[in-house]
């Protein structure tokens, strides 16, 4: 993916070329962060118990409304066993877009064919026929 950083009103944007999406890095990290957590089964209350931080804390970097200090988010990272740039990759990484495009396809895997062969006979009788 083709990123270009935005600066608009002293906030920087993330802009993916290829999906036209914008996206900030408070709002990446935060989408990662919920994601982590969840994986790791805890809720919001037993992760501000690990860190030390009240629950509101954890709930207001979740959803991009404030952001971690340096210290935090290496808690954060040890915490939930995890190395500190993986809460800052975007989501839309090429293995998630692959494997999203994937559950796409096998879950609609009769109706792209019979739509392809469709599409295959009507331009290729089309145009024999002429």
């Amino acid at each position: 993916m083709m990123y270009f950083i935005i600066c608009q009103v002293r906030k920087e944007y993330y802009y993916d070329v290829e999906s036209n999406y914008m996206t900030s890095l408070r709002e990446i990290f935060a989408y990662n962060l919920k994601k982590k957590r969840k994986n790791c089964g805890f809720s919001q209350a037993e992760l501000a118990e690990a860190l030390n931080v009240s629950t509101h804390h954890v709930a207001t970097i979740e959803t991009a409304r404030n952001s971690p200090t340096f210290d935090l988010v290496e808690r954060m990272a040890k915490a939930l066993d995890i190395e500190v740039f993986e809460l800052f990759i975007n989501p839309l990484s090429p293995p998630e877009e692959m494997e999203r495009l994937y559950q796409t396809v096998s879950k609609n895997i009769d109706k792209v064919v019979a739509e392809a062969v469709k599409k295959a006979i009507t331009e290729n009788c089309g145009r024999s026929g002429k």
